[in-house]
């Protein structure tokens, strides 16, 4: 299972770790930490050299209730980031956060290689033509409503179900564009209750029958912190419990705040794959 990233084949049958690089004020676990250019290259080292292959670049916070943010912004926010980040470490894949078009492209005109959109081509409805244009990875992410609404009541009458129609109906629309390289994340707290985020977790390994790679992220998010009565920063033990039942249940990638621990995880879960 690879996926083409600028020439270069990435094989995800061996999972892969992402590394989450916010350059925005207000994320929920490391905001203000990496606006600028110096501090977004010191950690984008680290997670290099701790065994990232992936850097996924953000700067809009998609966290409940995230201030809006203009496309202007966002770009001012990104861009220098982003062909900075390309420069200093050419060998790095970058994956670019955003919903915006325009931004997923000005980011991969700078070098970036993938785009992760928490909407999957809702918001922008050109986002997936431009996906196919570009010829480049694509990360789609189920949403319910938006980070301003998200988690105001999220219902479903059948959670699991619906989501996978969700990717089958995005998969169908995005191959007849000649989109080859897809990726799906279920959106652990994008639009879900606590429980309905463990129901995703529990059925995990149904959203295989996709086909395609799949990324989770539960990085430090309150399903965690709330379930052990703790804080984002005290996040990590249950993140990396979470993170190897992720891997047990068929995660190709997992996307993190703390790049050690997750590669840790990964050898680990592996060893035991190969020993049965």
């Amino acid at each position: 299972m690879t996926i083409n990233c600028r020439g270069q084949l990435i094989d995800l049958s061996t999972p892969k770790v992402m590394g989450i690089l916010n350059i925005t004020p207000d994320s929920f676990f490391d905001g203000g930490k990496y606006g600028d250019i110096e501090a977004a290259l010191d950690q984008t080292k680290k997670m290099l050299s701790e065994g990232a292959a992936f850097i996924d670049v953000g700067a809009y916070s998609s966290r409940p209730g995230a201030k809006h943010i203009s496309e202007t912004e966002e770009l001012e926010r990104i861009v220098p980031v982003v062909e900075s980040i390309s420069q200093k470490f050419p060998e790095a894949l970058l994956s670019i956060d955003t919903f915006r078009s325009s931004v997923a492209r000005a980011c991969i005109e700078k070098g970036a290689h993938l785009i992760n959109d928490i909407s999957a081509g809702t918001v922008d409805a050109e986002m997936f033509a431009t996906v196919a244009e570009l010829q480049v990875p694509y990360i789609m992410m189920h949403m319910k409503g938006t980070p301003q609404t998200m988690q105001q009541h999220p219902t479903y009458e059948h959670l699991t179900t619906e989501i996978m129609q969700y990717f089958a109906d995005k998969i169908f629309q995005l191959r007849k564009l000649g989109v080859n390289d897809i990726i799906t994340d279920v959106g652990f707290g994008f639009g879900k209750t606590l429980d309905h985020n463990y129901e995703l977790l529990s059925n995990l390994e149904l959203f295989k029958n996709s086909g395609v790679p799949m990324l989770v992220g539960v990085s430090r998010k309150s399903m965690i912190y709330k379930l052990i009565d703790s804080t984002s920063k005290e996040a990590l033990n249950g993140t990396t419990a979470a993170n190897t039942v992720a891997l047990m249940k068929g995660a190709n990638i997992l996307r993190v705040h703390d790049v050690k621990e997750a590669v840790e995880a990964i050898k680990i879960t592996q060893k035991i794959k190969s020993s049965s």
